[in-house]
């Protein structure tokens, strides 16, 4: 199959990484305005918007939208990071549902927190596997 290209010539894999690597990376940075930078680990976050946050979850946030923005430079990469990190965040919403990971100021349950993870997982997985390519381009069709 064809690899659809977008005008700037990345594939839907590349432009995912993309974005998904500059927004994480903001809330990562936007995270520390809201906790400053102590009580690192702390099971009690406080709120970016309605998502709890600590210092650690911010580190992680930007570890991510690093990786991501890094491997948004060619297709393979950008596919590998997308599938990992999509499974990793499957993963992180299981793990948060039962309680395991308060130490990210994640709550146990189905908080919004564990929303996002699942739908950040199931996208990154997508533009990881069957989205990665795009469709048919038109000068192929």
């Amino acid at each position: 199959m064809a690899r659809t290209t977008t005008a700037g010539g990345k594939t839907p894999a590349q432009m995912f990484a993309l974005v998904f690597g500059v927004v994480y990376l903001l809330v990562g940075v936007l995270g520390f305005a809201v906790t400053g930078f102590d009580q690192f680990a702390s099971e009690q976050g406080d709120k970016l918007i309605i998502f709890e946050v600590n210092p650690l979850h911010n580190i992680v946030h930007i570890l991510l939208g690093a990786v991501w923005l890094g491997a948004a430079k060619n297709h393979a990469s950008a596919k590998g990071a997308n599938t990992f990190i999509g499974a990793a965040y499957l993963l992180v919403f299981v793990l948060g549902i039962v309680g395991v990971l308060q130490f990210l100021a994640i709550d146990k349950g189905l908080v919004p927190d564990q929303w996002l993870h699942l739908a950040s997982g199931a996208l990154s997985v997508y533009f990881g596997t069957a989205g990665a390519e795009g469709g048919r381009s038109p000068a192929t069709a």
